[in-house]
């Protein structure tokens, strides 16, 4: 039976709301337990836990806007590594509605196995079309 650590991802991700200093949580898969897998600023770190042989699901803080208007957009990520077999990727489905049930605010979800996708700029981009109208006079 696959089981999430509720209170323990509650507060990871409380905590990155919350604080300006992180901005992302990571959580991952003990045997058949999610649970938190680091919080920190890196992106880069992040993208290094998304091997081929790894499940996790990342809670991403990224600041979006323009020279007038900054604010933080938030992504949640699914990877599912290459490696990982038809059962465990048929299982994430699942679970993943377990780490919505806490991890409710979000612009925009990601299912992702492709490490080019990963790509920050990639993701900002993705919120940003999430977010609407772009009034930012210097992307034209």
């Amino acid at each position: 039976m696959w089981l999430i650590c509720i209170l323990t991802v509650q507060r990871s991700h409380s905590a990155l709301l919350s604080g300006p200093a992180g901005h992302k949580a990571v959580f991952k898969y003990e045997n058949n337990i999610i649970v938190p897998g680091g919080q920190g600023t890196d992106y880069e770190d992040f993208k290094s836990m998304c091997t081929d042989d790894a499940r996790l699901f990342g809670f991403v803080r990224i600041t979006t806007g323009d020279a007038m208007s900054k604010r933080a957009k938030f992504t949640l990520i699914t990877w599912i590594g290459e490696s990982i077999s038809g059962l465990q990727r048929a299982k994430i489905s699942t679970d993943k509605t377990l780490v919505k049930d806490i991890v409710q605010n979000f612009a925009k979800e990601f299912m992702i196995s492709d490490p080019r996708e990963l790509d920050e700029d990639y993701i900002r981009t993705e919120l940003k079309k999430a977010g609407g109208a772009n009034y930012d006079a210097q992307a034209e």
